[in-house]
Order: structure tokens, then sequence, then C-alpha cells
């Protein structure tokens, strides 16, 4: 499943105010697919967090999207303003 499909999957499965306990054994065992290729269960990214309680699906999604694996982030260290990594020492005229 990908990231941001799982707000509608929380809002049908989980009866919210939940606890993160309830949510794990709601959706735990369903995998996220990463831009990689890789997948992430949503009971492991759950683990990274000391939330215990959520009040919305909003809430319960942004603790994840916080929470996933560096397989969900693009290219790291990219900056579209011109400069790549390695060039950080190089002076920029405009």
């Amino acid at each position: 499943m990908r990231l941001p499909e799982t707000r509608d999957l929380f809002a049908r499965e989980i009866d919210f105010p939940a606890t993160k306990e309830s949510v794990v054994n709601a959706v735990g065992d369903t995998d996220l697919d990463a831009p990689s290729g890789q997948t992430e269960a949503i009971a492991d990214v759950l683990k990274r967090t000391e939330t215990e309680n959520f009040r919305s699906s909003d809430e319960l999604y942004d603790t994840l999207v916080t929470f996933v694996s560096d397989a969900f982030i693009g290219r790291k260290f990219y900056d579209d303003r011109g400069t790549s990594v390695g060039d950080e020492n190089e002076e920029v005229h405009f």
C-alpha cells in the first residue's frame, strides 16, 4: 500500500480515539510500499514512536509519515537550488 492511501485505511478500519496497540491489531501487518521498492509494516513504523494514543486518522497518519524509514525519502541531500552534494565549497554567482 502506498503511504498516502493509509489515511483512508485508518478512517475505515479504526475507531478513534485509538491506542497504538489497537492500531497495530487492526492494521499493523499492512505493508507500506516505499518508492525504492522496499516494504515496511505499519507496526514496525509505530515501534519508533513513543506516542501511545491517537485522536484521529490525521494524527495517526502524521505520526506514520514522521517515522517511516529512509526508504521513503527521495534523494538524500538533494537541493534544487543549484548545489549538489560535494559542491559546497564552490562559490555561486548570479
